[in-house]
């Protein structure tokens, strides 16, 4: 792999989910070594610390089924200028997270600088229910259906009408999803790969064909990884954990296969809880992945 800079922008936001804690998830990679295991693989580290963002308790709520709209958005074009000039120069974005509505910050600022930009969604969920479809109301749930340009208009303005081609999507451990989410999801192009396909194909026969669809006819590759892709007896520490996830190797074999192609430009890293870990064992998972991403080996 080759070595590069990587730049960190810490993202403390948890508006987007009912359950408190992830705004602590960024302070937990970190702790967990992530620096140093970064720069064990060779390369140079920049953190720029945590974007500013206000507790809830201090926001209102102001769109009816879009919990926090307003903030989440404002974060998102703060993220995606961070993103852009990440990019700029000659950087590497690997984004903290925060709860994964941060992902259309961090989307938005891959779509100024690429046109076509080839996604990996490592999640157990969606992430493609719109303020119509979701029955919460958190964002959260809404990334993915709100960068290929679904959704209410609201969360769309970070994006200034770039979005995502759903056909070069590809979802990797999903496990569960709303009825209506389903149905969206399977009308969209994207590519799935519940775990149904990874028990039954093997994940180094389902990265290769998911590697195969984000690098067809795209400028850059972008890796989302929320951490309740993970089994919870792997990563405790997740605000939504649905069992039946990968395992940790698989989850490490996955991003080392990425990190031998070579292929992903940027990368988030969502979800981290650390009010609902195990001393810091979620943390650790988190930081441990990210290195594999960046070209870790054993030997």
């Amino acid at each position: 792999m080759k070595l590069k800079t990587i730049r960190i922008i810490g993202v403390p936001l948890d508006y987007g989910a009912d359950r408190r804690g992830v705004d602590m998830g960024p302070s937990a990679i970190r702790y967990a070594g992530l620096h140093e295991k970064i720069r064990q693989v060779g390369h140079q580290v920049i953190d720029i610390g945590n974007l500013p963002v206000p507790v809830p308790e201090t926001r209102a709520q102001t769109h009816q089924g879009l919990k926090y709209a307003d903030e989440i958005v404002r974060v998102s074009r703060v993220l995606a200028r961070a993103v852009e000039k990440t990019l700029d120069d000659g950087q590497y974005p690997l984004v903290l997270g925060g709860d994964h509505s941060i992902a259309i910050g961090t989307i938005s600022g891959l779509l100024r600088k690429f046109a076509r930009v080839g996604l990996l969604w490592f999640d157990a969920h969606g992430d493609y229910n719109t303020d119509q479809t979701s029955p919460s109301g958190n964002v959260h749930g809404m990334p993915v259906a709100t960068v290929v340009g679904l959704g209410h208009p609201v969360l769309k303005i970070p994006l200034q009408d770039r979005f995502v081609d759903p056909h070069k999507i590809v979802y990797v451990g999903v496990r569960t999803l709303d009825a209506e989410e389903a149905h969206r999801l399977r009308e969209s192009g994207a590519t799935v790969f519940s775990m149904h396909e990874i028990d039954r194909y093997g994940m180094h026969d389902v990265m290769a064909k998911a590697m195969d669809i984000v690098t067809d006819q795209t400028d850059a590759v972008h890796l989302s990884f929320d951490i309740d892709a993970v089994d919870p007896l792997y990563a405790p520490g997740s605000g939504t954990p649905y069992s039946g996830g990968l395992t940790e190797r698989e989850a490490h074999l996955a991003l080392e296969l990425l990190a031998e192609s070579d292929i992903v430009s940027s990368m988030e890293m969502v979800e981290v809880n650390p009010i609902l870990d195990e001393r810091n064992r979620t943390g650790k998972l988190a930081a441990n992945l990210i290195a594999s991403a960046l070209g870790h080996r054993i030997i």
